[in-house]
């Protein structure tokens, strides 16, 4: 008697048509060359930037326009916005670990209106939340502070930090925590070695967004930081365009510098962020 053995099935690999091709192909071009043109315009002369010498591309590596930073406050408004943006990440993913695990775990009278209240806040643009925020933080005695700002991002993190968390923690078995019950771990040891480690992808996902919100944000601090040697990058760089005349040169560089940081966070955290798309959680 024979035995008839199947082969596997190949999956049928569906590709792309010729326009999505080119419309991807388009949408990076139109955002990769803006960020061309600066990196490659803050090594230009001031001739070059000027129009007297006409180049498309610079004639050298000219460092003028990085050495002109060393004569601003660069280095503390670039301080002072990683110190707010540290601070406010660390608060914001433990608070969200904590407030999106009690969602997806317990069940308690209000928990959907709740978690409404939480994704309806994201619908709330910030020029609106601008004068509240600015009360609140004057009662509190906490205007023209880091202290203050970073309270600010924090509340403008949370929302949308606690309803990814949330999700994330509903996609992990509750078999994996209950028979770490079994085993005599307590619900805040099951949930730091047993639940979260699954759900890393959400976390680093929630910490790139509450960085990059963070580095980029202007409105609010400039609104509740008076003081030049508390601003933050986005409003020290504003502060660098002058009433009649601005070093574009200068500028240019110091935006180079600023994208950095950024790049280089979301390169080493984008293994966990891709990981969304794929399914990051496992049974």
């Amino acid at each position: 008697m024979t035995t008839r053995t199947t082969r596997p099935r190949r999956r049928d690999r569906r590709y792309a048509s010729p326009g999505a091709h080119a419309f991807a192909i388009l949408l990076l071009l139109g955002t990769l060359l803006p960020f061309t043109w600066m990196v490659l315009s803050a090594f230009k002369t001031p001739m070059e930037l000027n129009g007297v010498d006409k180049r498309l591309l610079p004639g050298g590596f000219y460092l003028g326009n990085f050495e002109k930073i060393a004569d601003t406050n660069f280095f503390t408004y670039f301080l002072n916005s990683v110190i707010v943006a540290a601070a406010t990440t660390t608060i914001a993913l433990l608070l969200a670990i904590l407030a999106g695990y009690g969602f997806a775990r317990f069940t308690f009278i209000g928990n959907r209106g709740m978690l409404l209240i939480v994704v309806a806040a994201q619908m709330f643009p910030a020029v609106m939340l601008a004068i509240p925020l600015f009360i609140t933080v004057k009662t509190l005695g906490l205007l023209d502070s880091l202290t203050g700002l970073i309270l600010v991002y924090i509340s403008f993190a949370l929302p949308f930090c606690i309803w990814l968390m949330r999700n994330y923690f509903m996609a992990v078995p509750v078999e994996t925590e209950e028979a770490a019950f079994i085993d005599g771990c307590s619900r805040f040891r099951a949930l730091w070695q047993v639940v979260l480690p699954p759900a890393m992808p959400g976390v680093m996902a929630a910490a790139v967004f509450t960085i990059i919100q963070v580095w980029e944000e202007f409105l609010y601090a400039n609104t509740f930081i008076d003081t030049d040697a508390k601003r933050t990058l986005s409003v020290g760089l504003n502060s660098l365009i002058g009433e009649f005349t601005t070093d574009w040169g200068r500028l240019l560089a110091a935006g180079v510098l600023v994208m950095i940081p950024v790049l280089a966070i979301f390169g080493y955290l984008q293994r966990y962020v891709t990981q969304i798309a794929g399914g990051g959680v496992k049974g």
